[in-house]
């Protein structure tokens, strides 16, 4: 089972070669024998799993399966999932069971797949590595002394691992292309509010999407076709029709107009990343297409815009967690305020604190202007540079991140954990879709191609990727760690 992609699973349910409870057996015994050396799961539903499974097979059996009807899957615990422990990775909500399912859970339980448990991540979405989690650092199943990516490492780490065969994400920054990076899986960050943000615990509003991680764009196409659409309970999501998103999957790429952004190729980038990206991109043009060098002028101006803009709505969003309604509540305090203090100070960890601090600070009075205000400005050019490019191209192509996976605890530095993500930030901020696929490794470690298109361009980018894994096997490999115990 585990050399079988997400659609081959569907297909063999569907012939009959095994029912959902044995496939869901499979993967719950996987997860016991091997999750304790990556440590990708915080929670594992397995009798909940199990239930679910039988209910696809009589569902099977009636005739009433829909093509991911009893496939298993995995969320980051940052969506919210009806009683079951949703911690978003934090000390803070250690002891919160959702009373709701997040539009996206929902969506998904409506298609029949089945969700063997929540994954471990950055708390609160915080983080390039995985390593900021209260449940301890997620591993990279390349490589155990290398770090997953961040913040939805433990999705990736689980999906390459073969712990499970897809997994649902979110991206602020970068967090669901640079750990597929990483971990050598397909990630996709659709356009933002094409997918319902309803349930999913906030870090920075206006930044946040959901997402699929497979092994194959083909695979991401399907649960794009579940999770896409217009929510009445999400303001931020947008009112416009869902297309099938694996109609185009095999439409020829002959003429197709890619741009390479020299600022995504210059001081900085791993050679052998830069290598694998341009032999991926020779590729495209072995298969029709066109390359030429486009300028993003703006680029350099993302990383401070970025960490601007998110640290202050994170402030605004973790407000709500007081110790009173839900959430951390510290022992015995003497008085209101203390009980604020303590509660907080002992519910969040480091990073958590340093993005609430610098938030707080960019929002207050004298500064508000001078850094929120500027900073949005900044935004709307990055966006503009997006824009303009996309009028001479119709792709974007480039690294997802300017190296392989690093070593767990190299990068002690905040400033220099952040500029991992100098060629991710910019797409949430212009709010355009982007996909990282598996191109080649780098001193043994997975390399990503980031493929970028314009808003609601999801299907485009999930043909162009889908063409390149037709000829090629990148992401049909797998680290050893997945073939123990199968």
């Amino acid at each position: 089972m585990l050399d079988k992609t997400l659609t081959q699973l569907a297909a063999a349910l569907k012939s009959g070669e095994f029912s959902s409870r044995e496939l869901t057996s499979h993967y719950l015994q996987k997860i016991e024998k091997a999750d304790s050396k990556i440590n990708s799961f915080i929670t594992v539903t397995a009798e909940q799993a199990l239930n679910q499974a039988e209910a696809a097979d009589k569902a099977r059996a009636a005739g009433n399966a829909g093509l991911l009807t009893g496939i298993p899957l995995a969320l980051k615990d940052i969506f919210c999932t009806r009683d079951v422990k949703t911690s978003c990775g934090s000390k803070m909500l250690d002891n919160f069971i959702a009373p709701y399912d997040a539009t996206v859970v929902e969506k998904l339980n409506s298609a029949g797949t089945i969700s063997l448990g929540k994954t471990n991540m950055d708390e609160f979405a915080m983080g390039s590595s995985n390593e900021n989690s209260y449940y301890g650092a997620v591993k990279n199943p390349w490589d155990s002394t290398a770090v997953p990516g961040g913040s939805s490492g433990g999705s990736a780490a689980a999906v390459a691992a073969g712990l499970v065969p897809a997994a649902m994400g979110t991206d602020t920054g970068g967090s669901i292309r640079q750990p597929a990076a990483f971990c050598g899986i397909t990630g996709l960050k659709p356009t933002y509010g094409r997918v319902s943000r309803y349930g999913i615990i906030a870090y920075a509003s206006s930044l946040d999407q959901a997402g699929p991680m497979a092994r194959s764009a083909s695979d991401c196409a399907h649960l794009m076709n579940v999770i896409a659409g217009h929510d009445v309970r999400d303001s931020t999501s947008v009112a416009r029709g869902v297309p099938d998103y694996t109609e185009t999957l095999n439409a020829p790429l002959s003429g197709l107009k890619i741009g390479l952004p020299k600022e995504y190729f210059g001081d900085g980038l791993d050679p052998e990343v830069e290598k694998a990206v341009r032999d991926a991109v020779s590729v495209y043009e072995s298969l029709g297409a066109t390359v030429r060098e486009v300028s993003l002028p703006h680029t350099h101006y993302a990383i401070p815009a970025y960490y601007v803009i998110a640290p202050a709505e994170a402030s605004s969003n973790l407000s709500r967690y007081d110790g009173v309604r839900f959430g951390h509540r510290c022992n015995e305090p003497v008085d209101l305020v203390d009980l604020y203090m303590r509660s907080r100070a002992e519910g969040f960890g480091e990073e958590v604190k340093r993005r609430i601090l610098i938030g707080t600070h960019t929002l207050s009075e004298g500064f508000f202007d001078a850094y929120y205000t500027k900073a949005q400005k900044v935004r709307r050019l990055i966006r503009q540079d997006f824009l303009d490019a996309f009028e001479d191209v119709d792709v974007l192509m480039g690294p997802a991140s300017p190296t392989p996976a690093f070593d767990l605890g190299a990068k002690k530095d905040p400033v220099s954990m952040y500029l991992q993500d100098i060629y991710t930030i910019a797409v949430n901020l212009a709010g355009i879709p982007g996909i990282s696929v598996p191109a080649g490794f780098a001193g043994g470690r997975p390399v990503g191609l980031q493929i970028l298109g314009t808003h609601f361009a999801e299907a485009q980018l999930l043909n162009v990727a889908h063409q390149y894994q037709q000829a090629t096997d990148w992401h049909l490999q797998l680290p050893a760690i997945a073939e123990e115990h199968a």
